[in-house]
Order: C-alpha cells, then structure tokens, then sequence
C-alpha cells in the first residue's frame, strides 16, 4: 500500500515537474458578439407598435425535469396531479410534444426564441468553471469517482471574461423583449439559466420583472435543518456541488436586481409571486413566465406532503412524488387565482417540461419511455405538453402529430398579432390552427437535435440517434414502438441514409457551439452506451 502510494506521489511529482500548471489552451473559444445582429435586433423592436388594447395575456408554466408520465393525464404514477391535468383537459393536449434539447439551458433558449438553440451557439450549459490546468484535468479524470458523469476530453476553455458571456447572446430575439416592446406588461418568476453577465440577466431581457434564481438550481428551502422539510441527497457527481452552493452566488434569491432572503418553500412561493404579478398587472395584457424548480435535485419536500405519501415506502420516491404534488398545487393556484379573476378566455396558459425526468436521481424512469434526461431517446426529449384557452381551445381535443416547444414562440406572436422579423429565420410554427381543432395533419416535416457529437432526427414516424463517441447508432419506429425496444438500424440503410441527409441538410444551417462542453454523461442501452455531452 505504501509502495502504491509512493508511485502515486511520485507520479503526480512528474506531472507537475514536466507540464503541471500548464494552462490549457483557450484562443479557439473566444466569444464575440455579433454587432450586425445587435442592431439588425435592435432595428425589428423600434419597428413593434406598442398598441395592446384587448390582447390576450400568455403565460407559460414549465416545469423543470418532470418526466412525462410523472403526471396523471399521461400516466399512472404513485400520485395523481389534477391542477396539471387540469390544463389539457380543459384545452388541448399534445401526445407527441417536445423539445429541442433533453437538458434544461438549451431546452429553453429554444423555447423563448423559436429557433434551433444551434443557430446562435447555446449547444451546451452555461458553464463558469472549467479545469484550470492539465493537472487537474488529469486528476478530475482518473482519480475522482464520478460515475456516469464523466470529465470530457477537453483541453480549450474560454477566458474568464468569455465564461461571463456563455447563456443568451444579445443578438437573439426572446420573446419577452417582443412583448415588452409591444405594451405588454411582462414577468418571470421562478429559474432563469440562460446566462448570468448582464447582457443575459432577465432584467436587461425584456422583463420588467423577475423573482427568482439565475442557476440551474437553488434550494426549496435554505434553511436544511427546518423540521418540516424533507431532505434527500444523492449519490451522483453533481449533488454535492448543488447541496454545497446553497442559496450562494447565482443560486441566490433575488427580485430584480436585489439579492433577498427567502424563508418559505420556493414552490409555493414561485407561485405566491406569479399570483401577485397578476394582481399588479390586470388591468394590460401581461406575459408571465413561470419557470418552477420543482422536481429538479436538490430534492427537498415539505414534511406536510411527505407525510401523506405513506403508502410509498421508498423514501427517495416519496420526495420526489411530494415535490410533485406540491407543484401540482402550485400550478392549481395560478389557474385557479386567472379562474378567480375572470381571466381565462383572454388568457392562452401553456405548460410544458424542459426535458424527460432525470433518470440518475433514482426517483423516476420515465417508464414505458426510453431514457430521460440528457440522451435523446423519448424519456429525454418527449414530455408533458399541454395548452389551455377558454373559449379557444375545445375542451379535452388532443394532437397526435409532433410538436416542439419553440411552436410557443410563434403560437404567442400569432396571438399578439405581432409579425417576426422578416430577416431571421423562425424554426417554431404556429399552433393556433391546432388548437383550433381545424388541422389533424402534421406541421413539422421534420424535427432535429444535436449536442456536439449526439444526433437526432424525426421525420414522419422514424427517428435516429447517432453517438459519435461510442459510434452507436439507434432506428426506431416510434409510432409503433414509443418504448424503443427494436433498433432497426441495421436492416434499413435506405432510411438511415434519408435521415442521416436531411439532418445534414438542417445542420448545415447552424453554427458550431459557442463555449465548450464540460462533462460527458454515459447512458446504458442495454451493454451499449451512449454518451450526452454537458
């Protein structure tokens, strides 16, 4: 053992000796901003009538890793959710609803602008830390258990400065700017995590408003030694560093601009400040952005829910299910707080997820689908998907043709009656001849994914999944089997080569990432894996 040791420091000696600190290279990921872009941006909302009279208010409420059969209306899960399943069953709920990334960042840059995240670079999470030097990537990658979660072969990082301009890039269109623009009155309340340098804070985004949390996470209730609540840890690589932030940095509270103390749940009270945005502005169309935390790690549950979930016994699963039925609530007392009011026929009400549940928590499998979180089999792209608009929306209609989430975007200009900039391209399509019921026939021609060296593709009723990492490749039918159980890869070269074309041809149209991945993330098919890069 000692000898072991010995040959180990010795080892690490050499390292350093010969190239230790040696900082990794960094000149390829300089980002730069495109100022063309910037004033063409600028151009299009100068040219926005701010006339709002009569327009209706649009809210999306996403939630944030909720696996699709989490939920009643798409499941049988140990708990029923009614307020959610409220929303499609008193509108329209989409069968084959996605999103353009299994993974939160890039999920929603694609979503509030309607476009591919590709086009403009967001591929991967914002990251603010990479390895330092070659010393601790080597360590980081041979003599640190992390599992699954593994450090990716990476030597180029951004220079500090270029780290503060990860997230949303100032050339891009979001919705909220649209809107704000427009005379609508506008909020979000809940997580952000599109970028934390002041070009990409909500505030300076076309938000009048903002409560909540710029990370990808925070605590449900800071105060961990709280008797009613519930704590849950886990195992995996990422946990420690979440439990270990706390409500530090940009996992803190803050309204506006201000840091605050935040001593209540932060499920319930996402949905307290919702209620309260609609209370200051319903006197003008508003548009209120809900982006809840809830089920995403940490798992923390208040003891009230937790103890009603006896019949449960695995505790990590009775967390995870009380977090959900706490969000259900919450989602119950937005509706029920437009429904009060008199709202809801000039209020179009959204609810989504940003990907599959996370399968790594132990707590969901997102089961008959394939997968969750992170890979782009159906449990990581495939998710809860539902709209509500009385008056609008026939009551229990559903669409069983593909949609994606940047199909909101559209969906919200078309109600506005706001055109898009006639110079950028828009990759969302308009769902109001949906939800009308007037079209049953697809809108989509095709829907494309990629994330570095991960590809997917759907077109019609075939999808394939390419890993250039580990050189697996997966062809499913997914009408006929949404579980993904029969790759046909090998016996259908002609469909390949047609997907494999068209992915190209979408391809082509977009950019390389605009910062680099940090970790790999490996998923077992089977004796196969396949790899996600973070």
């Amino acid at each position: 053992m000692k000898r072991k040791l010995l040959f180990i420091s010795l080892f690490i000696l050499i390292m350093l000796l010969v190239y230790g600190f040696w900082p990794l290279t960094s000149k390829q990921f300089e980002i730069v901003f495109d100022q063309e872009k910037i004033t063409e941006k600028q151009n299009y909302l100068n040219s926005i009538n701010p006339e709002t009279d009569s327009k209706p208010n649009i809210v999306i409420i996403i939630a944030d890793d909720l696996g699709k059969t989490d939920i009643s209306l798409y499941g049988n899960p140990p708990i029923r959710t009614p307020n959610i399943d409220s929303i499609g069953l008193k509108g329209m709920t989409f069968t084959e609803g996605y999103i353009t990334s299994p993974i939160c960042a890039p999920s929603r840059a694609g979503m509030l602008t309607g476009r591919y995240q590709q086009r403009f670079g967001f591929e991967y999470q914002p990251h603010d830390r990479y390895p330092k030097n070659r010393v601790e990537l080597f360590v980081y990658k041979n003599f640190i258990a992390t599992g699954d979660w593994l450090v990716a072969d990476q030597i180029e990082f951004p220079h500090f400065q270029d780290m503060m301009k990860n997230g949303m890039p100032p050339s891009e269109i979001m919705l909220s700017e649209i809107l704000q623009k427009a005379g609508y009155r506008t909020g979000i309340v809940g997580k952000w995590h599109l970028g934390t340098g002041d070009h990409a804070i909500p505030i300076n985004r076309g938000f009048d408003y903002q409560y909540g949390f710029y990370e990808a996470y925070s605590l449900y209730m800071a105060d961990t030694s709280n008797p009613d609540i519930v704590n849950q840890r886990h195992k995996d690589f990422s946990d420690p560093f979440i439990w270990g932030k706390g409500r530090s940095g940009n996992c803190a509270i803050r309204r506006n601009h201000d840091i605050i103390e935040e001593e209540f749940y932060l499920t319930d009270r996402i949905a307290e400040e919702a209620n309260a945005f609609i209370d200051r502005n319903d006197d003008k169309p508003f548009f209120l952005y809900v982006p809840f935390l809830a089920p995403h790690t940490p798992f923390q549950a208040t003891k009230a829910y937790y103890d009603k979930l006896e019949h449960i016994e695995d505790r990590n699963k009775r967390v995870y299910n009380a977090m959900i039925w706490q969000l259900d609530d919450a989602v119950g007392s937005i509706i029920n707080h437009l429904e009060e009011k008199g709202l809801m026929e000039n209020t179009i009400v959204f609810f989504l997820s940003d990907n599959g549940g996370a399968t790594y928590t132990q707590a969901t499998d997102n089961a008959p689908l394939k997968g969750g979180k992170f890979t782009n089999f159906e449990g990581g792209l495939n998710v809860p998907f539902m709209v509500r608009w009385d008056g609008h929306v026939t009551e229990r209609s559903s669409y069983s043709q593909p949609v994606i989430s940047m199909d909101i975007f559209a969906t919200a200009l078309n109600v506005a009656a706001i055109d898009y900039d006639s110079e950028r391209k828009l990759d969302g399509v308009s769902l109001l001849p949906v939800l009308s019921d007037s079209v049953k026939t697809p809108i989509h021609e095709k829907l494309c994914w990629r994330s570095g060296y991960n590809r997917a593709i759907r077109y019609g009723d075939w999808k394939l999944i390419t890993d250039g990492l580990s050189g697996n490749h997966a062809l499913y039918n997914v009408r006929t089997d949404k579980e993904e159980k029969r790759n046909l890869y090998a016996d259908n070269a002609e469909m390949v080569e047609l997907l494999q074309r068209l992915h190209a041809e979408w391809e082509a149209e977009m950019m390389d990432p605009k910062w680099p991945r940090v970790m790999d993330y490996r998923w077992w098919d089977g004796d196969e894996p396949f790899y996600f890069p973070l």
